[in-house]
């Protein structure tokens, strides 16, 4: 038998095989979701009692049995979730990375590559769904940076105005929009079911890990406890970060061209790579029928990210 097609369904097999135990996973739990919950709280396991508190912290939906065991192992992995707002719980997500692991696999056969790229493939694959949830924190957390400004002058305005500093949270909640309105009615709520407002605050700030937030933090729980204009503080705080925008505007204008340059460098040997493998396959599958070719294949990927890694250290410019 051809030892493409044995791999090829070694490989399909396996995934499906994957996608099947997780779904038996599912769809075997003799509890109901509420009932995993009072049992957890009740005291019945460390492990379940462990992802209970995360369910309770985090919001987010975990699973019993082999899923629930990794995320044990991954204790800001709900956190992780939460933050890039994922639509899709641990269980369903874990579903889509096989799919797409499986679908990973089968662009190679369909291109008639080597049987050595058929687990590149469904590697990439697997990762292509934990990229786009990436994607999706980082831009979440460039919004609500993006709106803290006028957050803590819109809470300055409410200050003056009379408003208590919970009411100045409700009034950010309820005027500003996602995800800075969530973050803010989230520290509202809690502090109104009995949580100080200094720990509701900081758990603000781990769910958003800001630099801008930290100094509206500090400076609120600092001016609890010795006293002070707030207003006046929001209002300087406000100003201090967009002054840091317009540096960091102005930085990347200056580190620009070292973007593109990056960009390029980076491209230019896979796109190289794809067009010589399209106009003379035979030349390039040296690199994967010899010993040699295989040796200086890996040495390129190493060289190529230690390339990323450099350029990215030399552009990337704190402010």
């Amino acid at each position: 038998m051809d030892p493409t097609i044995m791999v090829l369904g070694a490989a399909f097999v396996g995934m499906v095989t994957l996608v099947f135990v997780v779904g038996s996973i599912l769809t075997g739990r003799g509890q109901s979701q509420a009932e995993s919950r009072l049992a957890a709280f009740m005291g019945n396991s460390a492990s379940t009692s462990h992802i209970a508190d995360e369910i309770v912290r985090d919001g987010v939906t975990t699973a019993s049995g082999l899923i629930g065991a990794i995320i044990a192992r991954f204790q800001n992995l709900p956190r992780f979730f939460q933050q890039a707002d994922c639509p899709l719980s641990f269980d369903k997500f874990i579903m889509v990375c096989a799919a797409t692991s499986v679908a990973g696999c089968m662009v190679p056969v369909i291109l008639r590559s080597p049987p050595a790229m058929f687990p590149v493939g469904a590697i990439v694959g697997a990762l292509a769904p934990w990229g786009w949830l990436w994607w999706r924190r980082r831009r979440r957390f460039h919004k609500f940076e993006s709106q803290l400004p006028d957050a803590l002058e819109l809470m300055s305005r409410a200050l003056r105005s009379g408003h208590s500093l919970a009411s100045g949270l409700n009034v950010v909640a309820s005027e500003m929009p996602l995800p800075i309105a969530e973050e803010f009615n989230n520290v509202y709520e809690e502090q109104n079911l009995g949580i100080p407002l200094d720990q509701a605050l900081r758990n603000m700030l781990l769910r958003i890990p800001n630099l801008d937030l930290r100094f509206f933090v500090t400076a609120v729980c600092i001016q609890r406890q010795s006293g002070g204009d707030l207003a006046e503080i929001l209002n300087k705080i406000s100003h201090l970060v967009r002054e840091r925008f317009k540096i960091l505007g102005q930085v990347k204008a200056l580190t620009g061209e070292g973007r593109i340059s990056g960009i390029v460098l980076m491209a230019l040997p896979i796109c190289l790579f794809l067009a010589v493998y399209t106009i003379n396959r035979e030349y390039v599958m040296i690199l994967f029928d010899r010993e040699e070719g295989r040796k200086m294949l890996f040495g390129a990927v190493v060289m190529q990210i230690m390339g990323a890694i450099c350029i990215k250290k030399i552009i990337d410019i704190k402010v």
